[in-house]
């Protein structure tokens, strides 16, 4: 007999939940990918059979966000974590300046390397406030010669996310959007690059997402190792060298997925709806738990709070963990309680978790 499948309520902030369709049709196609007698795994990246998987992953990524005629589509290994590098090696030029919105510990980590290749400012920042917030579009001030201007679009430990985005002019606008990438739909043509770990909405860790305005591309700096330069994965198609081709494989199956579910739209409004659950437990708990952002800057994506004592919080969390709540604990740098509801979590978990909430109070109130 079969041994029944119970799946966990799946909250972790990264890697994180990946669709059950997807997983079963994965697993389907593990020893044999469409007739091929091999596994994506075991098969060349030089082959017509994963020469198509590539290329549709790509194609569907142009298709759901939209993407204008004048970007390239990119697969880069090293993780969001590489782009803090590369972006400044790349693209900021002596005798120029790079700006960054400070909205968590992502961004500063990202000034951090920026620093390491030439001169930066901060534009705005939350910090004093605990990153609680996202800085006010009104009245920001750009300095002369600035290269680029970069922003997180979510911020995954602190639970805030841009709402819209800056008008930087003839300014290139970047965005780390690792963790709300496919989340809902976003003009694309505001950018100038946009990067993301695929990790969160995408697919399975190991590989990053690029799209790049082509004129930008001609921007890059010259003299720099042929693996750092975007060039090179433009140039190749993301075939210069063996890429994550499981990875890649995977992406394609999320972005069908996407598809499926009805596009960009389609999927924000389900985030809303999940969200929602969550944040109406905090709203309407008297203080019971005390959400970290404030209200207009709330993350769809990652929704964190407190309970209201210290040792009611280890209770919870523990209590949370023993009903199946995985990876509801706040990241490990600021504590607390983080929900990630990212897109392959389903309603269901959400509400799952909406009524574990609202019955802890209750027992512990």
């Amino acid at each position: 007999m079969k041994k029944e499948l119970i799946r966990a309520h799946n909250f972790n902030a990264g890697p994180s939940a990946l669709p059950l369709a997807v997983l079963e049709k994965a697993q389907e196609e593990l020893l044999d990918l469409q007739g091929t007698g091999m596994s994506v795994m075991e098969m060349s990246h030089r082959s017509k059979e994963y020469d198509a998987l590539h290329n549709k992953a790509i194609s569907l990524i142009k298709e759901l966000l939209n993407i204008p005629e004048d970007y390239e589509v990119l697969f880069i290994q090293g993780g969001a974590s590489l782009q803090f590098s590369m972006v400044p090696m790349n693209f900021l030029a002596e005798g120029k300046k790079a700006g960054y919105f400070m909205t968590g510990s992502w961004s500063s980590k990202a000034l951090a390397e920026a620093k390491v290749f030439g001169d930066t400012y901060e534009i705005a920042s939350s910090k004093a406030s605990n990153y609680k917030y996202i800085p006010a579009l009104e009245d920001l001030e750009y300095q002369k010669d600035t290269a680029y201007v970069h922003l997180t679009s979510n911020n995954t430990i602190f639970g805030t996310q841009w709402q819209d985005f800056p008008d930087t002019g003839d300014i290139p606008l970047i965005a780390d959007m690792s963790s709300d990438i496919m989340s809902k739909p976003f003009d694309v043509s505001k950018f100038s690059l946009i990067y993301a770990g695929a990790q969160k909405n995408l697919g399975p860790s190991g590989v990053t997402l690029v799209i790049i305005k082509k004129s930008l591309l001609e921007q890059e700096k010259a003299n720099l190792p042929t693996m750092l330069r975007y060039s090179t994965f433009a140039e190749n198609n993301s075939l210069y060298n063996t890429p994550p081709t499981f990875g890649i494989y995977m992406i394609g199956l999320v972005l069908e997925w996407v598809k499926d579910q009805g596009g960009l739209e389609k999927i924000y409004q389900k985030n809303q709806e999940k969200a929602a659950l969550i944040y109406d437990v905090i709203d309407n708990s008297n203080g019971f738990y005390v959400g970290h952002a404030e209200k207009n800057s709330r993350s769809l994506m990652n929704i964190t709070f407190r309970v209201k004592d210290e040792e009611l919080e280890k209770k919870f969390l523990a209590e949370g963990k023993a009903r199946g709540f995985i990876g509801i604990n706040g990241h490990r740098s600021v504590g607390g309680c983080r929900v990630s509801a990212y897109n392959a979590v389903p309603y269901e978990s959400c509400l799952a978790l909406k009524e574990f909430m609202v019955e802890f109070q209750k027992n512990n109130s």
